[in-house]
């Protein structure tokens, strides 16, 4: 059950990535296609305003067409047309039309042509596969050269709808953040919480909603004193004084265990909620923190460092489902935090990332004119040949840890 629900947690945070987009090029008159939660097979789907609604049979994330993500070449029209064309001839010459227009100057001179090819398709008789080949080629060719491309807008307009997927990613993630510093996880107080079972703290007969007054004579001032007097005991034996019931009670003599690097008694302090204002701040200056270390991870990568630190799904899910576990604090925390590492992991300089296309959008929008489809390819090559690697090394990573 828990790992369903680590599960369902992360093809949430692919959907909201994915509506980021959609809803970004929606404003900015970038229409989408297709909008989709899960991916296909399709298990329910309809059209409204042009688009295409559905669910996917897989339920994990979502995706979003846009158009015309790149100008139309002619290879565009030989992987879909050609099989038509070798059942039918007499297609040949609206073909060899629409594929000289395409490789103009001026691709949109192909329009005429593939509406010509169109009108000798309905009249020629070809396989089902055929068709429905060609009819896909003709939608995705007036896609690409219709006034809504992608490959055509502004600059701006193409940044507005790429940087919004990780975007969105990043305001879920403070909004969470936000909402767990408005409650419990906001601010620590000495006042204990939970009390593990069969821990020193549960022998010596800790209970929740003591509050902590001193550890071994040293008094308490504020919660972040209490596990440092614990840890520095060395693991001897020490004695707690709380309030209870308006009390003071000794508790003790117990010898801490190690766990982790530091000596613990086995009990969580309670907290109480921050105001909407600090709780945005923490999860602001959390944020911030939280970039900078994966920043630095990344690097380490690029000088062949940090390789243990890379996960892959199987152990994304896994931390997951343990943070389920533990409760539902603990699991939206990570949710967060997994949002915001999708986020920044996404804004990597490298095609078919999203940080690819900002950076493929910045150079065309500078140079005045677009990239040739064929560098984009290579490029994406290398991209996909990073990732593959990063994910190959992470699943290794996750085996070694489960094992």
């Amino acid at each position: 059950m828990n790992i369903a629900i680590a599960l369902i947690g992360l093809g949430f945070l692919i959907l909201v990535h994915e509506a980021g987009h959609f809803f970004a090029s929606l404003a900015v008159g970038l229409r989408p296609r297709r909008f989709y939660v899960g991916f296909p097979p399709a298990v329910l789907r309809f059209k409204r305003g042009g688009i295409e609604y559905g669910v996917g049979a897989v339920p994990l994330g979502g995706f979003v067409s846009i158009p015309g993500m790149h100008r139309p070449i002619p290879h565009d029209a030989e992987r879909r047309f050609t099989r038509a064309v070798s059942e039918a001839p007499a297609l040949a010459g609206p073909f060899d039309r629409v594929r000289r227009g395409l490789d103009g100057e001026d691709p949109h001179a192909a329009l005429p042509a593939i509406d010509e090819f169109e009108e000798a398709l309905r009249a020629r008789k070809v396989s089902r596969d055929a068709l429905g080949s060609a009819e896909k080629g003709l939608t995705e060719l007036r896609d690409g050269l219709g006034p809504d491309a992608y490959w055509k807008a502004p600059t701006w307009k193409r940044l507005v709808a790429i940087v919004a997927g990780p975007g969105a990613n990043i305001v879920l993630a403070i909004v969470l953040l936000t909402a767990l510093y408005m409650t419990s996880a906001g601010k620590v107080i000495p006042v204990v919480a939970t009390v593990s079972a069969d821990s020193p703290a549960e022998e010596i007969g800790l209970r929740p909603g003591d509050r902590v007054l001193a550890v071994d004579g040293s008094k308490i001032e504020t919660a972040k004193d209490i596990p440092d007097r614990i840890s520095e005991s060395g693991g001897n034996e020490i004695v707690v004084l709380v309030r209870r019931d308006g009390e003071e009670v000794t508790l003790g003599p117990a010898a801490p265990e190690a766990v982790d690097g530091r000596y613990r008694l086995g009990f969580a302090l309670k907290g109480v909620g921050l105001g909407p204002v600090d709780a945005f701040g923490q999860s602001l200056r959390v944020t911030g923190l939280v970039t900078v270390e994966i920043v630095k991870s990344l690097g380490r990568l690029a000088v062949g460092e940090g390789r243990e630190d890379i996960a892959s799904p199987i152990g994304i899910t896994q931390v997951s489902s343990d943070a389920v576990e533990r409760g539902a604090e603990s699991y939206l925390m990570v949710l967060a935090l997994i949002s915001l590492s999708l986020a920044l992991l996404n804004l990597l300089p490298l095609l078919p990332l999203d940080g690819g296309h900002i950076l493929f959008a910045l150079l065309e929008g500078a140079r005045g004119r677009i990239v040739r489809r064929e560098v984009y390819e290579r490029v994406s090559v290398i991209g996909l040949a990073v990732v593959l690697l990063l994910f190959f090394i992470g699943v290794s990573n996750d085996i070694g840890r489960l094992s």
